[in-house]
């Protein structure tokens, strides 16, 4: 087991799996257990995605996994997580196994993080974002949703009561306490004035989303729709045009497209073109 020290001088637990090109992954190497396995399982996300993911790439690249949101939820940086701290935190990860030159995937916010990195270092050898547009990205949808959250966590309202229906976030249950909601107000906030169809990048890139992929919000959650995968229906032109490998999963949500066994068709012949 190796460690990284991240850039408030916390450390975070990385696992090596395979050998060959490096693949920085930031997913929980170990599958979720017991109760929070059934409540993730009723969101349809899968509670073991991070060895799912593992063992479907690592007889092929040398898989470096961390759980990095994970990490976040345990100890929250609630006024230091900034686009450039987060870059540094993922190439912490990458110098701490030694990999001078590495691909990066990541889904979601995490997706998104990898567009920011990418502009932050010439190390990238190929990005891969799944559920996070890289051209007209709901940045200020995903600030009013996420400080709703916060607003939320100063003073959680009563238990929702009924069955959870999978896509429906207005009837989340467990609200992040107020350090770990605001880590999130500080990221989007930061990313306010990003510009993201100023972006021209000169690695191998790849983005894709389930074309369901559009979660729509209650009034009490900023009553805000968060479009994730009508941006790439819109502008694949441009960002085919632009050097992107797309791909729009028919039928899928958020939930969905993230599935290992949903990703991974996408993903590893991708990987393996550009990086075998």
């Amino acid at each position: 087991m190796t460690e990284a020290v991240l850039h408030d001088g916390g450390t975070i637990e990385v696992e090596v799996h395979g050998s060959g090109p490096v693949v920085l992954l930031p997913v929980d190497p170990r599958p979720i257990e017991g109760e929070q396995a059934e409540e993730m399982r009723k969101w349809g996300a899968d509670p073991a995605l991070g060895r799912s993911l593992i063992d479907g790439l690592s007889d092929a690249f040398r898989v470096v996994a961390f759980d990095y949101t994970g990490h976040l939820m345990a100890v929250p940086k609630p006024d230091t997580l900034t686009p450039d701290n987060v870059s540094a935190d993922l190439l912490a990860v990458a110098d701490a196994v030694g990999a001078g030159r590495f691909a990066y995937y990541g889904y979601s916010w995490l997706a998104l993080s990898g567009l920011q990195l990418a502009l932050r270092t010439d190390r990238l050898t190929a990005l891969a974002m799944g559920g996070y547009p890289p051209y007209e990205g709901p940045y200020a949808e995903m600030l009013k949703v996420t400080t709703a959250t916060y607003e939320k966590a100063l003073a959680p309202p009563p238990p929702a009561t009924g069955p959870v229906e999978p896509g429906d976030w207005s009837s989340v249950q467990n609200l992040p306490s107020e350090p770990q909601a605001r880590q999130f107000v500080t990221l989007y906030e930061a990313l306010q004035g990003f510009d993201d169809k100023a972006v021209r990048l000169t690695c191998p890139r790849l983005c894709f989303a389930g074309s369901a992929d559009a979660i729509v919000y209650a009034e009490e959650w900023g009553g805000t729709t968060v479009d994730l995968a009508g941006p790439l229906s819109r502008h694949r032109g441009e960002l085919e045009a632009r050097g992107w490998e797309v791909a729009v999963l028919d039928g899928l949500d958020h939930m969905g497209a993230m599935r290992a066994e949903n990703a991974l068709p996408v993903l590893r012949p991708w990987l393996e073109r550009v990086l075998l």
